[in-house]
């Protein structure tokens, strides 16, 4: 059975709060998933994972600084992340707060490690934005993406 893990890093409770939606999607779609803060995480868990969905408030228009170090410790496993489905998440405190930066810049990172990346042809193209707490356009879009994502992994045959 295909396992998935929900890794976030939230000050405020807003990027919590999308990681939610999302862990509720992937679960109602039958996949095993975890939801984990990044300081509850150790890197190596990462193995352990068919899909790996990694969310952050926007600090300066990049990851907040714990998934930028998890990020950077995942290098010891360069290559056996390859294959694994990857997608982002981020939250903001204004429209302009750098929040598709963010997203991209994790994205960044798994695609350095040859994971395959879920993208979306409608809403957030690069993977939900959240602007302030999120509302009912953030929860539909979180729960899209746990659902791509579960439904990926079945069609990758995990």
């Amino acid at each position: 059975m295909a396992k998935a893990i929900v890794i976030y890093y939230s000050q405020t409770g807003n990027t919590k709060k999308m990681a939610e939606f999302i862990y509720e999607a992937i679960e109602r779609e039958g996949v095993s998933v975890d939801l984990k803060k990044v300081e509850d995480t150790k890197v190596e868990d990462l193995l352990k994972y068919d899909a790996i969905l990694i969310g952050s408030p926007t600090y300066y228009g990049d990851m907040a600084s714990p998934i930028k170090k998890f990020l950077d410790d995942s290098v010891k496993f360069h290559g056996s992340l390859d294959g694994k489905v990857g997608a982002a998440f981020s939250s903001a405190a204004n429209i302009g707060g750098g929040n598709e930066t963010t997203v991209l810049n994790i994205l960044k990172a798994m695609l350095i490690h040859g994971m395959i990346i879920q993208g979306d042809p409608k809403g957030s193209h690069y993977g939900p934005v959240s602007i302030d707490t999120a509302d009912e356009r953030v929860k539909k879009q979180c729960l899209r993406l746990g659902k791509r994502v579960a439904d990926l992994l079945k069609a990758l045959g995990r």
